[in-house]
């Protein structure tokens, strides 16, 4: 009997055997949604509650992590720090990469509107992506709903850029010509035609949104710009610890460290997806 495997499934699978490094990176990551989904039963203590006869203590039996100046349990902060930076990481991803991928396709294949969107795309890009998100929660209230919104406002040009390029090279092929010259309609040649064509390279493209997303909204924490402190996050964290570094210096070790591993483990499972996924890397290889 024939095998029914997609030859992308296929391609995909031998991939992962020669990147073990990806499956390493897509066990981390799950390893951290875990994390963040049993939060209230992996944690030991309510990481808002205060105790300042306990502040500043070190890693013990009783605080795995220590606690920070106001008494609060370090170890329940990080644990629940997973929470925001997976959301935000998440949330942005899905988000720039919808209306990215929106945007892309039609500004892609119309050409009058395409010279228009693409100067806003390339305004928005002019401007550092973390001083962009800064301006932009400036104007509104720090909640983690507008560091989600104003983090996506800046990734959403990079997608854009991606689908429109895709599109360019994809509305010259020959399938796509023969379904305009057979009457097919705009919405129904971007759906069927074109927008299969776009998957592959913006799955790897969001795995790298996801872990560019989760730094800035760190960066936005450290420097006061992110979420409220009231939301414990590993950026919040983080900041709090800086002036207490030579004190103190595990409060900024331990979410530093979950940090650097949840981006490193994205990361790795970009890599293995772009090169299971692009055919012109599968026949090199």
């Amino acid at each position: 009997m024939a095998s029914s495997a997609s030859p992308t499934w296929l391609r995909f699978k031998d991939a992962m055997r020669r990147h073990p490094t990806a499956i390493v990176g897509a066990l981390v990551l799950l390893l951290m949604l875990l994390v963040a989904l049993l939060a209230p039963w992996l944690g030991t203590s309510d990481p808002l509650a205060l105790s300042p006869i306990k502040r500043l203590r070190p890693p013990s039996e009783q605080f795995w992590f220590g606690t920070d100046m106001l008494g609060r349990d370090v170890y329940s902060r990080v644990i629940y720090g997973a929470r925001v930076s997976l959301t935000v990481g998440l949330a942005v991803a899905v988000l720039s990469t919808l209306i990215g991928l929106a945007i892309g396709l039609v500004t892609g294949y119309l050409r009058w509107l395409d010279a228009i969107m693409m100067r806003v795309m390339d305004g928005l890009m002019s401007i550092p992506s973390v001083l962009l998100a800064i301006c932009l929660i400036s104007l509104t209230k720090a909640s983690l709903q507008n560091v989600i919104i104003a983090i996506t406002i800046t990734e959403i040009p990079r997608v854009v850029r991606l689908v429109r390029s895709l599109v360019l090279t994809l509305r010259e092929q020959p399938y796509v010509e023969a379904a305009i010259a057979s009457g097919t309609r705009l919405p129904a040649i971007l759906l069927r035609h074109i927008l299969p064509n776009t998957v592959a390279p913006l799955l790897v493209q969001a795995t790298y949104i996801c872990a560019s997303a989760m730094i800035t909204e760190a960066i936005l924490s450290f420097v006061g710009a992110g979420t409220p402190p009231n939301i414990p996050s590993w950026g919040n964290i983080m900041a709090e610890a800086r002036s207490l570094i030579q004190v103190s210096g595990t409060i900024l070790l331990f979410p530093g460290i979950f940090l650097s591993i949840t981006v490193l483990s994205v990361n790795l499972l970009g890599d293995g997806m772009r090169d299971a996924l692009d055919p012109r890397l599968a026949r090199r290889m």
